[in-house]
């Protein structure tokens, strides 16, 4: 009898690990899917002064602005990175006159590529999981100082945006429920934060 419990006790146990295992995977492939759907946006002070700090929220909302119209008729993350390659240099032009508008020559360099971003919660209650997006960096200065990041397209940026009606015009039902789950009750975001650790380690 207690020969048949204990196997009965081993069978459940790994029938639930198989369960957890999958679950896990389910979760960290729709992941995947939303870095790929999402385009995101990165700014990187000169320092942590707090002027330095200052100026970079006042490039990102007249970058921003910009992007209110430029990004307006994108329908998916790749064709929103087109535009922003296509508009590149009008975003660096528009970058450094905020720079010098505010009395500071430091450069700019803004450039598209993968960037590295952790679970991040918006006020809206939308949580994007950690990994590596997609991303417009802009670098200002010597790019010392504390970033700001936020989400290009859908345009979650601009305040229109906040209620996360743009997220369900372009992800599916099973990427929204990932999105609008909350992390302190889901410890796969923590799960998925710690293999995306281990990949960038290993890189």
């Amino acid at each position: 009898m207690k020969r048949k419990l204990f196997t009965l006790f081993i069978s459940l146990g790994i029938a639930l690990a198989l369960t957890f295992v999958i679950s896990v995977a389910d979760f960290y492939n729709q992941s995947r899917r939303i870095r790929r759907d999402v385009f995101r946006m990165h700014i990187v002070a000169n320092s942590d002064t707090e002027v330095d700090q200052s100026l970079k929220l006042k490039v990102r909302d007249r970058i921003l602005e910009y992007g209110k119209e430029t990004f307006s008729n994108a329908v998916n993350s790749e064709q929103a990175e087109s535009i922003i390659n296509d508009n590149k240099n009008e975003i660096i032009k528009i970058a450094r006159d905020e720079i010098l508008k505010n009395g500071f020559d430091y450069d700019v360099n803004v450039y598209v590529g993968k960037c590295v971003f952790p679970t991040r919660t918006y006020q809206n209650s939308v949580t994007l999981p950690a990994g590596e997006y997609e991303a417009i960096n802009v670098i200002i200065g010597e790019g010392k100082g504390h970033n700001w990041w936020c989400v290009m397209f859908p345009p979650m940026c601009l305040p229109a945006a906040e209620n996360g009606e743009e997220l369900e015009k372009y992800l599916d039902d099973s990427e929204l429920k990932l999105v609008k789950s909350n992390p302190k009750y889901e410890p796969k975001f923590k799960i998925i934060e710690i293999i995306e650790k281990i990949k960038e380690n290993c890189k």
